[in-house]
C-alpha cells in the first residue's frame, strides 16, 4: 500500500502531457489568478493535492473494511463468557437496579 509520507527530497524526474489549447488557457488563467508562479507549479501542486486526497480515500475505505472485518468475526467466532465476565456482567446489572 502506497503510505504518504514527505515528498520534498525526493529525486526529481520529468513528466510530459499534451493538452488541448483550450485546457492550457484554462489552466494558466487558474494558475495566474490562484498566485502560483508557473503553469507547472499550479499542475504539480494540483495534482499532487488530489492524489493525496484519493490516497487518503482508499485508505479509510481500507481500515474500514478491515474494521468491518475484525467487528464481524468478534461477533461470530465469539468466545464463550468466561467467570469474569459473566461476574461483570452480574455487577452491572445489581447497579442498574439500585
Amino acid at each position: 500500500m502506497f503510505k504518504l509520507k514527505d515528498m520534498s527530497n525526493l529525486t526529481q524526474t520529468r513528466f510530459d502531457t499534451r493538452l488541448s489549447k483550450k485546457q492550457k488557457e484554462l489552466f494558466e488563467y487558474a494558475a495566474t489568478v490562484g498566485g502560483f508562479r508557473n503553469l507547472t507549479d499550479f499542475i504539480v501542486f494540483s495534482a499532487q493535492k488530489e492524489a493525496i486526497k484519493i490516497i487518503k480515500q482508499h485508505n479509510n475505505i481500507l481500515e474500514s473494511e478491515k474494521d468491518k472485518k475484525t467487528f464481524f468475526d468478534a461477533l461470530l467466532k465469539a468466545e464463550k463468557p468466561n467467570a469474569a465476565l459473566k461476574q461483570a456482567a452480574q455487577k452491572h446489572k445489581k447497579t442498574l437496579s439500585l
